[in-house]
């Protein structure tokens, strides 16, 4: 009677500091619910990827001698990690490469709405993808065996490019550019398109996205986020400030009508 008595305390005991120590993250909730479950994300998706078959055409007319490339973002672009921030808000967790890894490593990322079409469309073209993302080294190959399993074209080592020491993808893009055409870059945060968006200024970038206004829906074709993104940096200045530091960021952030 003790000893189970000791064993209910305790685990009320350890629950309990699991709740204490949990972090809210209910800020996150309104957008993953909305990436996962509503349809105007799914039709942002199909539209982002319809403007991108309906380019395609020309770019590749416009461009020189050299095989042709398109250059694809993973997450968020390709593969649908909404399961992913769901969980963090379910745990109570922020994000961690652990954590992150107990979900990419098992390769269950469903496709997002038109990617493999997309994928498949530019190799008909004689148009090679590349993947080129911030996974780790370590998930490359658990990232091939879910592209592959989805359908995706081009789903090879040789075409899938991931973090080395760096998050910028500048390096990476230019190594696709010494033997390829790259006609297009689709993501869905700017730096996904081009190094000039890793500095984005006071202005959260802003002013970079009107310089760059005429190659949105041409060369660069931008998909739905509000879960997470280089935005928040912005915002945050650091991530590793304090919680209730970046709520009230977060909340300074808001634009009123008074």
């Amino acid at each position: 009677m003790g000893l189970a008595l000791l064993a209910t305390t305790v685990g009320c005991r350890t629950a309990q500091q699991r709740n204490d120590s949990a972090v809210n993250l209910d800020y996150l909730t309104y957008a993953t619910i909305w990436f996962q479950r509503a349809p105007e994300a799914r039709a942002l998706y199909y539209q982002g990827f319809n403007t991108a078959r309906a380019q395609l055409p020309a770019l590749i007319a416009q461009g020189d001698s050299r095989p042709k490339a398109v250059i694809v973002d993973i997450d968020e672009t390709m593969l649908d990690n909404g399961p992913f921030e769901a969980q963090e808000i379910i745990d109570g967790r922020n994000y961690s490469d652990e954590f992150w890894q107990e979900w990419t490593l098992q390769g269950r990322a469903q496709a997002l709405p038109g990617a493999v079409e997309f994928s498949r469309y530019c190799d008909s073209l004689g148009v090679q993808v590349f993947y080129v993302s911030n996974r780790l080294a370590n998930e490359l190959q658990a990232t091939l065996r879910n592209l592959d399993s989805l359908g995706f074209a081009c789903a090879r080592a040789e075409n899938i490019m991931l973090k080395d020491s760096t998050s910028s993808k500048k390096a990476r893009r230019a190594k696709v550019a010494e033997q390829f055409d790259v006609l297009m870059l689709v993501g869905d945060n700017l730096s996904d398109f081009a190094d000039v968006f890793e500095h984005r200024g006071d202005d959260w970038g802003l002013a970079l996205v009107e310089q760059y206004r005429h190659e949105f829906g041409r060369r660069f074709i931008i998909l739905p986020n509000p879960m997470y993104g280089e935005w928040e940096r912005s915002m945050y200045g650091s991530y590793g400030r304090p919680e209730a530091e970046k709520a009230a960021l977060r909340r300074a952030a808001l634009r009123g009508f008074r």
